[in-house]
């Protein structure tokens, strides 16, 4: 019934509005090649990776906002059962993240001149280190919840099916990622970047216009729709606080952060880019509220898209489903490109690194690897977020932390021992059959606790050896 329903509003202005976006982007993408090209300058691998650390501030703006937000899915799907705490968990947690990361690590982390995550734990800690930081990077950044957001959008509009939807979405992403690198990645970002925020931004207005405002919603929600963790423990909610904080090891951050041309651009880019996110998520989560307000219904998964596509006059309805796409993809090119950087720069040994053609086949793998992944969650984004996530911050966050606060504080065999410690906890706790109040504990508790405790005592051990 969605797909069918979905299917009603390709008409032929919408179709027309939806192609004219997506050409908008190519041409943007062919636009940044001929700018590169145009120098006469032989393309090195920091071109091609970080554009050359000439990353201003405008293109810094759009490319991490619209990077960092293609998860809508996800999201509006927590505000359609969750309201106010969507906002909690997936925005107010993470500004905390944004600023901490603009104000104490920017100029701690460029000083190194990385070009990676992996590379940066490297020149930080070790070999040993910067392999099994790639290794969590590897799966950090496999895009997997955006091939599912791809794969939903484009069967809910076609009813190719699941499978087909997402192969479609990913050929697509992949073509213009593979043979344009970063700068590829940049520039599509910048239109992105409009018609995505445009899109939330409209919805909203119209569901103000059209039903009204905060006493509407009130007297068609649950109460729990207003509360900060809605029908959720305070220790669930906290989670995705800690959750929040792997925003200190992403390497889309840290990529981000290596190519811009100075500190300044990347302090100024996060904290600007914090204030965007404020309004995107004051949009998605009254969306999502408003899409539950009137479609009470319908499914999680769609009821975002249902509503807006009812909720809006024609045309807008071709731009907002392009508007959908772009959030999607904007996160999908730059997730599949770090993925393949991730295997032919950190994880193959260093004479591949400048081989630009294994790049490209790197990320046809990672797409491959993307699908299989997808399927196995069985569609379900808010579990990889979930999942993915708490390895991230429980293992990886806490020895790169002190690192950035304490260096040489911790060995490379330290911070090894520290994180695979921090990986068998967090893995033992979500396999074992838990009951009584031990069911109530997330793992990610336990991989922190596990991290932190094997941090402190390899310490102690180590001062102690030294007298």
């Amino acid at each position: 019934m969605v797909k069918s329903m979905q299917s009603s509003y390709l008409t032929t202005g919408n179709i027309i509005v939806f192609f004219c976006v997506i050409l908008l982007t190519l041409v943007s993408v062919f636009y940044g090649n001929m700018r590169a090209r145009s120098s006469n300058e032989k393309e090195t691998l920091i071109d091609y990776l970080i554009m050359g650390r000439r990353l201003t501030l405008p293109l810094f703006i759009f490319s991490l906002v619209s990077t960092w937000y293609g998860g809508i899915f996800g999201v509006t799907q927590i505000s359609f059962e969750s309201g106010v705490y969507n906002f909690v968990t997936q925005g107010f947690f993470w500004y905390i993240t944004y600023i901490f990361f603009a104000l104490f690590l920017v100029d701690k982390i460029k000083k190194y001149n990385a070009v990676t995550l992996p590379n940066l734990v490297e020149k930080m800690f070790g070999p040993m280190s910067a392999k099994l930081a790639a290794i969590f990077n590897l799966f950090n950044v496999i895009p997997i919840a955006y091939t599912i957001s791809i794969g939903l959008l484009i069967d809910m509009l076609t009813g190719y099916g699941f499978l087909p939807s997402m192969i479609i979405g990913l050929t697509f992403v992949m073509a213009y990622s593979i043979f344009g690198g970063f700068r590829a990645v940049v520039f599509s970002d910048v239109i992105q970047f409009f018609v995505m925020f445009i899109s939330v931004f409209l919805v909203a207005v119209f569901s103000f216009k059209e039903y009204g405002g905060i006493s509407y919603l009130k007297s068609a929600l649950p109460e729990t729709h207003f509360s900060l963790t809605g029908t959720h423990s305070l220790a669930t909610t906290l989670v995705w606080g800690f959750i929040s904080l792997s925003t200190l090891v992403d390497p889309n951050f840290y990529q981000r952060c290596f190519a811009a041309k100075d500190s300044m651009t990347a302090k100024k880019g996060i904290l600007i880019s914090t204030l965007i996110w404020f309004v995107f998520d004051i949009c998605t989560t009254l969306g999502g509220m408003y899409a539950r307000a009137a479609l009470p219904d319908a499914s999680s998964q769609y009821a975002y898209m249902n509503y807006s596509l009812e909720l809006l006059p024609n045309y807008l309805q071709g731009f907002f489903i392009a508007g959908i796409t772009a959030t999607i993809i904007s996160t999908l090119d730059s997730y599949l490109f770090l993925s393949g950087t991730t295997i032919t720069f950190d994880l193959l040994p260093k004479r591949f690194r400048e081989k630009i053609w294994l790049h490209r086949l790197s990320i046809v793998l990672v797409g491959i690897m993307s699908i299989a992944l997808a399927l196995a969650f069985d569609g379900n984004i808010k579990k990889v977020w979930k999942i993915l996530g708490s390895y991230s911050a429980s293992c990886l966050l806490l020895p790169v932390l002190v690192g950035h606060l304490f260096p040489k504080l911790i060995s490379d065999l330290q911070f090894t021992i520290s994180c695979l410690t921090g990986v068998v906890a967090t893995t033992a706790w979500i396999l074992i059959e838990r009951t009584g109040i031990y069911a109530d504990i997330d793992e990610l508790y336990i991989g922190m606790f596990s991290t932190l405790c094997a941090l402190i005592i390899l310490r102690i051990t180590s001062i102690r050896s030294a007298r």
